[in-house]
């Protein structure tokens, strides 16, 4: 990029101006498909798991003609209208709903077939997460017996020393800090719960 001297003598970087178009594809829109509940609870796991916007997950997975083509060619039309689905409305932004619009007409395949089948390349993250999730419970089981030991020789250095003592404020420091730890890893590994029933 070219930097602009100003008159008063100061250097500007100039930068590119943002098209209309672009920021119009940004805004978020509504759009309404039939899933399965299956698909519906993988968009919901990966959000809440992982802590990202369905609609960066729809953007993700939708804004991708090369995968969107390859999804319509293995689409199945008998399989797919077997499959019990609900509607449900998302919101995402408008170029990725133009992009899935574009790609159900240019290959000849219905959105909600689009959506449903590029939902399930989620299915691999989610078992990933699945066995990270396990292990976390049984890290935060090992960290309960530390824990326990911990506060057993927080309860000695009391007794021994009483609550005075440097060397039982110091420890006392350590044990604190490592219960907030301890909580704030149980709350995560709680709010990954929901990936058990997948």
């Amino acid at each position: 990029m070219e930097k602009i001297i100003k008159k008063d003598g100061k250097n500007e970087i100039s930068l590119p101006k943002p098209s209309s178009s672009d920021l119009r594809g940004r805004q978020s829109v509504r759009a309404t498909f039939k899933l399965t509940e299956k698909a519906i609870y993988a968009l919901s796991i990966v959000s809440t798991h992982l802590g990202i916007k369905q609609k960066s997950l729809f953007d993700h997975l939708i804004d991708d003609n090369k995968s969107l083509g390859l999804i319509a060619k293995e689409f199945e039309s008998d399989q797919f209208h077997k499959l019990h689905r609900i509607q449900k409305t998302f919101v995402l932004s408008r170029k990725t709903l133009a992009c899935l619009d574009e790609a159900s007409k240019n290959f000849n395949a219905p959105r909600d077939a689009l959506v449903e089948y590029s939902i399930q390349r989620l299915l691999p993250l989610i078992n990933e997460e699945k066995q990270k999730h396990q292990r976390r419970k049984e890290i935060l089981n090992d960290m309960g017996g530390y824990l326990k030991q911990g506060e057993k020789i927080l309860n000695r250095l009391r007794d021994l020393l009483g609550e005075d003592d440097p060397v039982y404020d110091r420890y006392k420091t350590v044990v604190n800090t490592f219960q907030s730890a301890h909580k704030n890893i149980d709350c995560l590994v709680k709010k990954g719960e929901m990936i058990e029933d997948f």
